[in-house]
């Protein structure tokens, strides 16, 4: 992942994987999100960030700038740049990326998601305010489920539409192997886990209103929020109370949300999956 200078790079690696060291010279960008993506079935934490370089390729997302949060997909231009302030972040070192693009969808421009036996995020730092918005509206559509996914099997953690939330708090009231896990991920990476993070997922094996346990910590929960075959090839519009299904999910209050992003991702399955989203979009409690 290349960026210019000043711009956040983070790549994301598994906890189970080796951390590599920075090598001499690197320099750290500028302001950056300093968490880490508990993602596809395994504790991730984010490595330490490279020196930016100039790529030949096409730019990604569009320069870093104050956006409302969320994000308006239907601004964008098909096959143009990203919102500003999202990222295709990698979810482990050497894993094939998503791919992430604008396209038109019965004449309106949405976020097209590609995915091969690979894992990464959408990402923005979290820009919104559930005490004031905490109502979530999206819609999202998929070409199929993946046959052998289960959210519940950390080898079969995968998901053809997600969206993600990760949240602050106060990691010294957590059980003590979640803090030794977050203190081992910072001796490693040195970077510290999210205290929670909350995923809206689909699935074919759990049925929708599930509360799903990330197979690895329970500092991850997943809500089901759409599955079965009547809803493969339909735009799905939802909506939901971010603040509330914290709450319900942690038996606490949610803290400030640190970030927030989507994810389409087959790195456990080996399969492939397309899936569409539409804009992103808080409101006042309903």
């Amino acid at each position: 992942m290349t960026a210019t200078t000043g711009q956040s790079i983070m790549t994301f690696h598994l906890a189970s994987k080796p951390f590599p060291a920075a090598s001499a010279g690197q320099a750290l960008p500028g302001a950056r999100m300093r968490a880490g993506l508990l993602a596809c079935g395994l504790l991730l934490v984010p490595a330490a960030p490279a020196r930016a370089q100039v790529s030949a390729a096409p730019a990604t997302s569009a320069p870093a700038a104050p956006t409302a949060p969320g994000a308006a997909f239907s601004a964008g231009t098909p096959g143009g740049p990203l919102p500003a302030g999202w990222k295709n972040l990698p979810v482990a070192h050497g894993k094939t990326l998503t791919r992430y693009s604008l396209v038109t969808d019965n004449s309106a421009t949405v976020l097209q998601a590609d995915a091969a036996a690979s894992a990464s995020a959408l990402m923005h730092k979290g820009n919104v305010d559930l005490g004031e918005t905490p109502q979530l509206t999206w819609r999202w559509k998929i070409e199929r489920p993946i046959d052998d996914a289960d959210n519940s099997v950390a080898s079969k953690e995968d998901a053809p539409a997600r969206l993600v939330f990760m949240f602050e708090g106060d990691k010294s009231k957590l059980p003590l192997g979640e803090r030794a896990a977050i203190q081992l991920a910072k001796t490693l990476a040195g970077e510290e886990l999210p205290y929670a993070t909350l995923m809206y997922v689909w699935s074919n094996t759990a049925p929708v209103g599930s509360v799903i346990d990330n197979p690895h910590t329970s500092r991850v929960k997943m809500i089901v929020v759409s599955g079965g075959a009547d809803g493969v090839g339909k735009w799905l519009a939802l909506s939901r109370n971010v603040a509330q299904d914290y709450e319900h999910a942690f038996h606490e209050k949610p803290g400030k949300v640190a970030a927030y992003g989507l994810l389409t991702d087959t790195d456990n399955t080996g399969a492939s999956a397309h899936a569409w989203y539409g804009d992103i979009r808080f409101g006042p409690a309903k």
